[in-house]
């Protein structure tokens, strides 16, 4: 490889990396200092109130709306300090899918319209309702899982007054100073460990391979199964070009054009989350507890799509 190439496929992108990973660090340290969680959560209130989750998830939440880093980091530090168990974590994690899914609501739009047409508001309508079924299914789970808090307790852990900007800046950068050096011993050689497997083709063989295995998608026609194939061994945007092709020709209907985007969806977002999440997931995490929630929070969402898929393909 050369000095080119490894900047821009490894240093450049794990600089801008860390860049969102400091400044998601120092967003989440100064909410928390300045007491802004106990503002952020009201929002998510009857939510966390009727999940019994602590007002940190609720704050999480709320901020997962604008920053998937910076949401994880509040879990993060709250779970080091004690205040949240394993289990609150992996439920607060997975309970974020919902915000986590709008960040990314625009772009999906913006792709999928020009692709499928009138068939992108079912298949993006479809995932926003994945989304929506794993937020409340968390709510449930939190129920029957976690200890019912005290009345009014969602943000009585906090006192009412925060500090002066001064003194929050000051604590917040000395909390960052700790936590930096210990991300970036972590997520560089991960990050790196990444681009090389990727390099190497370990992730395309691995897509490929599942590619070429699907016996169980006999339910679909060889073209709408096409469209499954290219999903997975290319892009999420290949999966879509065969799908347009498909759908504008005629060739196939919008039921099954949306099943096979849906099945694709499914079959290769693992791997890809794992490509992509678990750099930053073990930064802002121990790395053994960062997989533990990328698996959990992929089980769920398989789970979720396979929900709703099964329900269109009975129903729709």
């Amino acid at each position: 490889m050369t000095i080119e190439t490894i900047w821009h496929t490894t240093a450049w992108p794990i600089l801008k990396l860390l860049g969102a990973l400091s400044l998601s660090l120092l967003a989440a340290n100064l909410v928390e200092t300045l007491n802004w969680t106990r503002f952020l959560a009201r929002f998510a209130r009857p939510l966390i109130r009727a999940g019994h989750m602590q007002d940190i998830v609720g704050a999480s939440f709320s901020m997962a709306f604008f920053s998937g880093m910076a949401a994880n980091t509040m879990l993060s530090e709250a779970h080091q300090q004690g205040r949240l168990s394993d289990r609150e974590l992996i439920l607060a994690n997975m309970f974020n899918s919902l915000p986590t899914y709008f960040l990314h609501l625009p772009t999906m739009i913006f792709v999928t319209v020009p692709f499928l047409g009138r068939a992108a508001a079912v298949y993006v309508g479809m995932t926003l309702g994945a989304a929506i079924l794993r937020t409340l299914g968390i709510v449930v789970a939190g129920r029957v899982l976690l200890p019912l808090l005290p009345e009014g307790c969602v943000e009585c852990q906090l006192p009412e007054h925060g500090p002066t900007w001064r003194e929050a800046l000051l604590k917040s950068w000395k909390r960052f100073k700790k936590r930096i050096v210990k991300i970036c011993l972590i997520t560089v050689p991960i990050y790196a460990a990444m681009v090389a497997l990727n390099s190497w083709g370990a992730f395309a063989a691995a897509e490929r391979f599942i590619a070429d295995n699907l016996s169980f998608m006999s339910w679909l026609s060889p073209k709408a199964a096409s469209i499954v194939v290219f999903g997975m061994a290319a892009e999420f945007t290949a999966g879509l070009a065969a799908a347009g092709a498909l759908l504008n020709a005629g060739d196939l209907p919008q039921k099954e054009v949306v099943l096979a985007l849906l099945l694709g969806n499914l079959l290769s977002t693992p791997m890809r989350a794992f490509r992509h999440q678990f750099p930053y997931y073990a930064g802002i995490f121990k790395p053994a507890l960062a997989m533990k929630l990328i698996v959990h929070n992929q089980s769920f969402r398989a789970a979720s799509l396979l929900v709703v898929g099964v329900g269109y393909y009975y129903l729709g």
